[in-house]
Parts: C-alpha cells; structure tokens; sequence
C-alpha cells in the first residue's frame, strides 16, 4: 500500500501554501494526498452544546474548502480528507507514522499562528519517525522554478536546486535517500553542502592549517556522496564543502533553491529539544521549503 503525503490544515495561510506543496510532491511520487484537520473539541456527552456549533461549522468548512481547492486545482490527484477530534500535536504525530512524509505551514518569522505557534510544530517534529517538510505562506508553483529570461517568475522554467546539509560525524543516508530523490523528481540539480570551521589557533598558522582542512572536508564531502551519485546518475550533483557556520552557510547556499533538506537526531526522550540548533536556525531563517529528515 503506497504511503499518503499528509499535510495538516488549520485554516492559515500557510497552512493552504503547505497543501499545494504537498500537492504537488504527491504528484510528482504518484502518491496520494490526505488532508487533516484536527480539532480537539469536547467529549461525546457535550456534543449537543449550541456553544461547540460555530467551532463546528468553522473546522468542517476548513476541510471543505482545502478539499475543494485541491481537486480544482489538482483534479488527477487523488485525495482524500479527516477532521480528527485530537490535539493537533497528536494527531499529526499519529497521521505521519503512515505518511510518506508530513508537511505543515510555517510561520516561523513573525511566530503567531498556524502549526508553528506554541509548542505545536515542535512537539509534532519532535517525535515523527517521518520526513517533515514546512512551507511558508506565498511559496508557489513558479517558487519551486528558477525565473524566465527577463527574471520573471515561470512556472515552465526548470526547477531550482535542492540543497542538502551534511554533517559527516552522523548518519546521512536517510538525508542523501531523500535530497536525491527530490532532486530526480525534479530534473533538479543537487547540492550537497558540508560547512567545516577553522579552530582557534595563531595567525601566522591559519593559512596553512585552512588549507589542509579544506582539502580534508572536500575528500570527506567526495566520499559520502559517491555511492549516491553511482546509484543517481542522472542528477547533477555540486559538492560544496564551505568554510563558516552550518546555519549561516545553508541559508546562504539556499538563497535561490527551491527545497532545503536537513537532518534531525531521533531522540527516545519526550521532553527536551529534539531538532538542534542549526535546524532550528534554517527553519525560521530560510525561505524555501525545509525538509527535516530524522535519522538515527
């Protein structure tokens, strides 16, 4: 049984955004999609309250309305959609361990509203075992192409790149699986991004020791993606090992890409942070859709 592209709907603007992107990628996997809405509402002995009709009317019309939208839109896609009575956290959690991935909207910058307010988005990222993809409000077909001759934005263009952040000291294959994947489906190019930091130490030996731990991170860089360029021949990879800040690095390299993709440690504790500092840096500095990969 082929596994759903979930995305979670809350009536935001971002959240419309996600399920177009969502859209699209089930699309491009020949997947289904499913829409969620989650409401927690009131037990079943407080369902006749005239009080719970207005939140009522209000959840069921934004399942409608993403539904209706969608097959407009995307009328050979097939679809299918549930209101579950949970907390969202939970209820994502839950809809993911069946998904392909999970996308939600992130409204990272400003912090109010939609999946990212409150602990929302972190407690669901925090503990799906899936890919969890976040799209900012605005992000559009002619987003995921590079812009036409006069620099306008084109959806017929080919796409922009997809960028990976690598961190040799952990696993990278469930990240290099999924960039690679993305960049195939796309006809993307790939670039696969490794940034490495000079230690203190005394000027006179920075340029020396600079060199050879550029040389270092490169052969290093070479050597993780080699098997995948073997097994992907027809993507076309740029291997770029930058000296400077991960986070700093990745938004830097990401200014005209269409999709990051970055990795976060499966952590068996409920409680504590679970998606690191450099993946917290991207998500809320990045403009492109972010893929947060868990991996061991």
């Amino acid at each position: 049984m082929l596994r759903p592209v979930v995305v979670g709907l809350d009536g935001s603007p971002e959240s419309l955004a996600a399920a177009d992107w969502a859209a699209r990628e089930a699309l491009r996997r020949g997947i289904p999609l499913r829409l969620i809405h989650a409401w927690e509402g009131l037990p079943p002995d407080a369902a006749d309250l005239p009080e719970l009709e207005a939140p009522r009317h209000w959840a069921r019309r934004i399942l409608r309305g993403g539904l209706d939208r969608l097959n407009e839109r995307y009328p050979q896609l097939y679809l299918s959609a549930d209101q579950i009575s949970r907390p969202a956290a939970d209820a994502l959690v839950e809809e993911a361990a069946a998904a392909e991935m999970l996308v939600l909207g992130s409204r990272a910058f400003s912090g109010l509203g939609g999946f990212m307010s409150g602990s929302v988005a972190s407690a669901t990222m925090a503990h799906v075992a899936r890919p969890v993809v976040l799209v900012r409000a605005g992000q559009g077909l002619e987003d995921e192409h590079v812009p036409d001759a006069e620099g306008r934005p084109c959806a017929r263009t080919p796409y922009r790149a997809v960028v990976v952040g690598l961190d040799p000291a952990h696993s990278c294959e469930e990240l290099l699986a999924f960039a690679f994947e993305s960049a195939r489906l796309r006809a993307a190019p790939l670039r696969a991004v490794y940034a490495w930091q000079l230690p203190y130490m005394p000027t006179a030996s920075e340029t020396k020791v600079r060199g050879a731990l550029r040389e270092t991170a490169e052969r290093t860089l070479a050597a993780i993606i080699a098997p995948w360029r073997d097994k992907y021949p027809s993507v076309e990879v740029h291997a770029l090992a930058e000296e400077g800040r991960a986070a700093q690095v990745l938004v830097d390299v990401t200014k005209d890409a269409g999709l990051l993709v970055v990795g976060r440690r499966i952590r068996p504790a409920r409680l504590g942070a679970h998606t690191g500092p450099i993946t917290h840096a991207v998500v809320h500095h990045v403009g492109c859709p972010v893929a947060v990969v868990p991996h061991e």
